[in-house]
């Protein structure tokens, strides 16, 4: 048991050390930061524990392991400044083993062309996308480890790029009940020359972890989410911490805080349960006159 922590170790070192070997300057792409799945978003963003079912190809693909259902999820994110997403996540079984689709089409609209003052000469939309596909396993009982393979591509006014990310994932179902573990790196990779360079990847690491409590008697349970975000082309630390109460498998309330940014911290939401279909609303807002981001998505589990 020794040597396979150990060896799962040995390999985030691995893996963050090639993280940070490509983290020089700032990165782009920052529409793999949104999220995927209100709860998620609505918890605070601590998804690598947090997540669950089909969300997990995004945050930590390691907790696919062991999933046996199929579910898909539809997702509609309205963010800030004419920012908006569509996701969709289907899961399923084959080959003795979860598979997981992941795709994101983002979109920023009527961004402004200027050459000289005065009214703009024209408008563009910022088109992004990902496709991705992730699976997950168990090396122990206690231990299961995954990885999504991600297809990028951004497109700016005339100018586009393409290329691919990959994430790694351990989840660690501790020896104290209702607590798992979790350490994730995510988005190495790289894109081909946007017009004279290549935008960057914002690769990151998370660590953390997921409290999950029943009260049988009263049909209440509560879920506690923690973790620590760091994305490797910036200097600062975040903290994302996340609870969740639901009642009876019927609705449930959720916040969130998420530390180290300027313009946001507070989250929250609710969800609702119908026997295999879930509706969830999450609410993220920011401050300096920015507004609020909406999240919802729809899971259906059959």
């Amino acid at each position: 048991m020794n040597k396979i922590i150990n060896r799962i170790v040995l390999v985030l070192i691995l893996l963050n050390s090639i993280a940070f070997a490509q983290s020089a300057g700032n990165s782009g792409l920052s529409f793999l930061k949104l999220g995927f799945g209100a709860r998620n978003i609505a918890m605070g963003d601590a998804g690598a524990s947090a997540s669950d079912e089909v969300t997990s190809l995004f945050y930590n693909p390691a907790k696919l392991a062991g999933k046996e259902n199929s579910e898909i999820m539809f997702m509609h994110n309205e963010w800030i400044q004419d920012i908006r997403s569509e996701l969709l996540g289907v899961q399923t079984y084959l080959f003795g083993l979860p598979i997981a689709f992941g795709f994101n089409v983002t979109t920023i609209s009527d961004i402004e062309v200027r050459t000289r003052p005065g009214e703009a000469e024209s408008k563009f939309n910022a088109n992004y996308f990902f496709g991705s596909i992730s699976t997950g396993f168990f090396i122990t009982d206690e231990i299961s480890f995954g990885t999504s393979v991600k297809y990028l591509y951004e497109g700016l006014f005339a100018d586009e790029a393409s290329g691919y990310g990959l994430d790694f994932g351990i989840a660690y179902k501790t020896p104290l009940k209702g607590l798992t573990a979790a350490a994730v790196i995510k988005n190495i990779g790289k894109l081909s020359e946007l017009r004279k360079e290549a935008t960057k990847l914002p690769t990151e690491i998370r660590l953390g972890g997921l409290y999950a409590i029943d009260f049988i008697e009263s049909n209440l349970g509560l879920n506690i989410a923690a973790e620590l975000l760091k994305y490797t082309a910036a200097d600062n630390l975040h903290l994302n911490f996340g609870t969740e109460i639901k009642y009876n498998n019927i609705i449930a309330i959720r916040g969130g805080y998420q530390s180290g940014f300027e313009a946001r911290n507070f989250t929250g939401g609710v969800g609702l349960m119908w026997g295999n279909l879930r509706f969830d609303y999450a609410l993220s807002p920011f401050r300096f006159g920015l507004g609020s981001g909406h999240s919802l998505s729809l899971n259906f589990l059959f």
